[in-house]
């Protein structure tokens, strides 16, 4: 079958980040022939350290830390172990549960269960670099660089109309060329502009709800010099001083990458963290931090700063009834969350795999194959949707009363007052404390259970307010960085 664009391709990708790479890496393992389109001009690297040099102006979040949690390490290695292996080969490394505990944990015991508890160590673009290699080892996979989809193509425009659901049969090209498809995936980020594409054609207005993280990213990438080892530590670890938000993140190749998040309304803590120095004074003052720092590693970038977060969600279907058949968004173009949380290139990869079982269980039946991905997707990645939705108010809240000079906990009526404080002065200590909560906590992060799986496990919940209850019994937890936000602002003015 051809058409005024060509011949008609078995499936197109548009988006040739981690949710397009993995989306067509599964299909072409169904035999299918696939193109995908990526919009950088950006040909395959000779290594790792070449990749990090890409210049990604379509992703420019591959400028800023990454963490590939234990679900992403599951999927590789029980479906694309050989690009498992790549990545190990890659510099990549495996941080295992139970390997790094800290000096206070008491009756640690090896469970089942704890082997799927490994976090992968590594920059985005090494980890895109090897998945574009296994892509392209494909032999019935065509990337194109440098090309940029401006639409979709439909037959029967408005047939809709009379209760048929659009049909989707390919892409329009920047260039004015067209490429028909049997089966078009949109894996354009949290830019997206599906739903104006599918506008365009007729269909009906895209569900969409948007809610602000209250956050601007900022990330600076060291390497580790000479002998200096790194620290035995989890792949990320990350705080919270309510001004600031902060994580460390392990990457391959002896690099390792800090970002710091403040309150969209904090103007001048984003202006005086963007400088490269007080970006580093303030690293330097960050507890998990300073062993990373101790070496005097050198700086291979400067402070890249991201603003515009949100986190959103668009339904594909609605009342049962998809809005179109024959494309399908994965990744951030339907869901997408706090970057600050380290969740975007797991879930990319995850709701890419899923994509590809609903197509493989209903190939010739588009309405079954929408439903079945919109059940998946409902079902794995909503929830994480909601939870960060929830846990960003509350920061927003806190932030604001902080920067306002308010204390955040003066209403001890307000129940996010009580929740504050068990976090605080019960999980927190008993994450370095109880291996059972260290467990449940771990397997949450890395999103082998669903958000609510702590609150609602009754064990762990019983030894988290039985750590609050001792709270009076311990010695004050130390500070991990400036206690307030202008006890930073003196130290980056001395």
């Amino acid at each position: 079958m051809t058409t005024a664009g060509g011949p008609v391709a078995d499936v197109v990708v548009v988006g040739g980040g981690v949710a397009g790479l993995a989306s067509a890496l599964a299909l072409a393992r169904q035999g299918r022939s696939v193109t995908v389109l990526e919009r950088d001009a950006t040909p395959l690297p000779a290594d790792a350290e070449e990749a990090f040099g890409w210049d990604r102006r379509g992703a420019p979040q591959v400028r800023h830390s990454h963490a590939f949690l234990a679900r992403l390490h599951s999927l590789l290695r029980d479906h694309y172990p050989d690009v498992l292996e790549a990545l190990l080969a890659a510099g990549a490394t495996e941080q295992r549960f139970g390997q790094h505990l800290p000096p206070t944990m008491v009756g640690f015991v090896p469970e089942p269960g704890d082997e799927d508890l490994v976090m992968l160590c590594c920059r985005r673009t090494t980890f895109e670099w090897v998945l574009r290699r296994a892509v392209l080892d494909e032999g019935q996979v065509e990337l194109r660089t440098g090309a940029a989809a401006r639409g979709l193509l439909a037959a029967a425009a408005g047939e809709h109309n009379s209760g048929a659901p659009l049909r989707v049969t390919g892409v329009r090209l920047d260039d004015g060329s067209q490429l028909a498809a049997a089966l078009s995936v949109v894996a354009t980020g949290r830019r997206s502009t599906l739903p104006a594409w599918l506008g365009e054609l007729g269909a009906p207005d895209m569900p969409e709800e948007v809610d602000d993280t209250g956050i601007v990213y900022l990330s600076r990438f060291y390497r580790l010099r000479g002998a200096a080892l790194r620290p035995a530590q989890s792949a990320a670890v990350g705080g919270d001083l309510g001004y600031l938000k902060y994580g460390v993140f392990a990457g391959d190749n002896r690099t390792f990458s800090i970002t710091l998040a403040v309150p969209v309304a904090d103007d001048e803590l984003r202006r005086l963290l963007s400088e490269p120095a007080a970006f580093d004074a303030t690293a330097r003052s960050l507890t998990p931090a300073v062993e990373w720092l101790a070496g005097a590693p050198e700086p291979i970038t400067e402070v890249h700063v991201m603003a515009g977060l949100v986190n959103r969600w668009r339904d594909m279907v609605i009342d049962g009834h998809p809005l179109a058949l024959g494309v399908h968004a994965v990744g951030d173009a339907q869901v997408c969350t706090n970057p600050l949380y380290g969740r975007g290139c797991t879930t990319g990869f995850w709701h890419a795999h899923l994509m590809a079982e609903a197509v493989a269980a209903h190939t010739d039946d588009l309405v079954a194959q929408a439903l079945a991905l919109d059940t998946a997707t409902r079902e794995h990645l909503l929830p994480w949707y909601r939870a960060s939705v929830i846990q960003d108010a509350e920061a927003r809240r806190v932030a604001a009363a902080l920067l306002a000079g308010e204390d955040p906990d003066a209403d001890q009526s307000d129940p996010r007052t009580f929740m504050r404080a068990v976090f605080r002065d019960g999980l927190l200590p008993a994450l370095r404390r109880d291996p059972v909560v260290l467990r449940a906590f771990v397997r949450n992060f890395n999103l082998l259970s669903p958000p609510e799986a702590l609150v609602k496990d009754p064990d762990v919940s019983a030894r988290v307010l039985a750590a609050w209850n001792e709270r009076d019994q311990r010695a004050p937890e130390e500070p991990t960085g400036p206690a307030s936000r202008e006890d930073l602002l003196d130290l980056l003015a001395a």
